[in-house]
């Protein structure tokens, strides 16, 4: 079941995730790599050093607020590899209600 759902949604998570990277790096101007969309048990996206994003397909399932968040939230990553002050300054400068989606996050399933 988890395959099927991951196949059903998987281009729609690709499609918002790219449209919302274009939006909001118009803004921070990063230097994207390879954007992934995986079927991830435990996280809603990643980050590495080389520039590279990973999503979960779930993100085409969460509300837009919380989309933009995790898409963001990964997106500043590539400047500030850690969740430091500097890190969630950088988030706030687009999600300035980042604190009030993060605590949505806590009640809802991955």
């Amino acid at each position: 079941m988890a395959r099927r759902e991951y196949l059903k949604y998987k281009e729609a998570a690709r499609s918002l995730v790219k449209n919302r990277l274009a939006y909001f790096n118009a803004f921070y101007q990063f230097k994207i790599g390879r954007v992934a969309i995986k079927n991830s048990r435990s996280r809603w996206g990643s980050a590495s050093k080389k520039g590279n994003l990973n999503f979960n397909y779930k993100v085409a399932l969460l509300p837009q607020d919380m989309a933009d968040y995790v898409i963001v939230h990964e997106l500043c990553h590539l400047r500030e590899f850690n969740h430091s002050p500097k890190f969630w300054a950088l988030v706030a400068q687009t999600v300035p209600n980042w604190r009030i989606i993060r605590k949505k996050f806590k009640k809802i399933r991955l």
